[in-house]
């Protein structure tokens, strides 16, 4: 396997467990609800991104997913991390609060630059 092969699947691999993660978190953490609304998010949007993550997650994981499909889930993933990141500023947070959203946001544009570099 060469190095752009492994940097792809590397990056791909650490955003999909960190969307898993967060996924079932969404659906099971009291504190991610508490989190939700000091941002001022609805409870039942927390669901819909928790929804969204898994299926965003199971088209850049599957391979025979169409081009199209894979760009839709990367832009969608791109809009939730710049807007967490946004959230975060605008409710005051501190700059760690938004660690995880800018580590997803690197491993994303990694992930997408290596797709795109390594698609036939």
């Amino acid at each position: 396997m060469n190095t752009q092969k492994i940097l792809f699947w590397a990056s791909t691999g650490l955003l999909s467990l960190m969307m898993l993660s967060s996924a079932f978190n969404y659906f099971t953490s009291p504190q991610m609800e508490a989190a939700f609304q000091h941002l001022g998010f609805p409870s039942y949007f927390r669901i819909e991104l928790g929804v969204a993550k898994i299926l965003g997650v199971i088209a850049l994981l599957v391979p025979i997913t169409p081009y199209l499909l894979k760009i839709f889930a990367y832009s969608g993933f791109f809009i939730t991390f710049v807007s967490a990141i946004i959230a975060h500023i605008a409710s005051g947070d501190p700059l760690q609060a938004m660690l995880m959203p800018v580590i997803a946001l690197i491993l994303l544009i990694v992930s997408i630059f290596y797709y795109e570099k390594l698609k036939p």
